[in-house]
């Protein structure tokens, strides 16, 4: 098992997760203990929110798995979106476990995937459909002069 350090292109306080519990082919769980001080948490804990992002972390160390177990070096990729996030409390409260868990629906050779997520943790449920992409080379997608300008034209 690798530490969760080395499978995402995050750093610092952006790392939202604690550890993988768990990896298979199409399937990985992490974990993540809420706690006081940590990004994003605010006095009753952490917002509901940030679930997506936990959701995408979980989906971004699962795709760290892939490249570093390929041989590859762990690449950004980038969060689409999701039709609908559903949980069913407002904040994951202070010292919550968090098991946050992507499955792998659809991937393919371009990069684009979607995956099921969910986060459980006593008497709190958070589920949603993630859409990312994570291009074989990322370095056009990052480069501030393929950005769009106000008026939302290519540049």
């Amino acid at each position: 098992m690798w530490p969760i350090e080395k499978l995402l292109p995050h750093a610092g306080r952006m790392i939202l997760l604690d550890r993988v519990v768990s990896w298979e082919p199409e399937r990985i769980v992490c974990e993540r203990t809420v706690r006081r001080g940590d990004a994003f948490v605010e006095a009753g804990g952490l917002p509901a929110w940030a679930g997506v992002e936990l959701m995408a972390q979980a989906i971004a160390a699962w795709n760290g798995w892939q490249m570093l177990a390929g041989g590859e070096n762990v690449r950004p990729g980038f969060l689409l979106g999701t039709r609908a996030y559903r949980a069913d409390a407002d904040i994951f409260p202070i010292g919550a476990k968090l098991a946050v868990e992507a499955v792998r629906n659809f991937h393919d050779e371009d990069g684009m995937g979607a995956f099921a997520c969910r986060i459980d943790a006593p008497g709190v449920h958070a589920e949603a459909r993630l859409t990312v992409f994570s291009p074989p080379d990322p370095a056009p997608y990052l480069d501030p002069r393929n950005s769009l300008d106000p008026k939302g034209t290519a540049t």
